[in-house]
């Protein structure tokens, strides 16, 4: 059951995650609006992933919020990439959950890419590399 728990957490977050870089995404161009859209797309395929999971497991997967508080006002492209890297920072916590709950081997290799993969982005928005990335202090 704790697996399913962190499965529903992690997807709750991908919601929150598709919100927020869409927002941020409407401020930035060039380089930077193909990188939100890429993070966007990762994001969403980790969404349709974790969907499926939780199908497969006879649950009914969280739905999304119609909107969500951000953490910050994103009115210029700085605010933006500093919105999609808080965001990566919140959504490793909750693949590390999911990593730490996953009771399959399939459920914690797919939460290992994706603690992986969110990793790695944060350093394209300007995040630091950290040694245990989604490990809460």
């Amino acid at each position: 059951m704790k697996q399913v728990e962190a499965l529903q957490a992690a997807l709750a977050g991908e919601h929150a995650a598709l919100y927020g870089v869409g927002v941020a995404g409407g401020k930035l161009s060039g380089a930077r609006f193909r990188a939100a859209n890429d993070t966007f797309e990762s994001h969403r395929d980790n969404r349709d992933r974790l969907s499926a999971l939780l199908v497969a497991a006879g649950e009914t997967p969280v739905a999304a919020e119609p909107a969500y508080d951000l953490p910050l006002a994103v009115n210029t492209a700085a605010t933006a990439s500093a919105l999609i890297l808080i965001i990566e920072r919140r959504i490793a916590a909750v693949y590390g959950d999911l990593v730490e709950a996953a009771e399959q081997p399939a459920v914690r290799a797919f939460a290992i890419e994706s603690l992986l993969a969110v990793a790695a982005s944060q350093l394209t928005w300007g995040g630091a590399p950290v040694a245990f990335p989604g490990a809460t202090p």
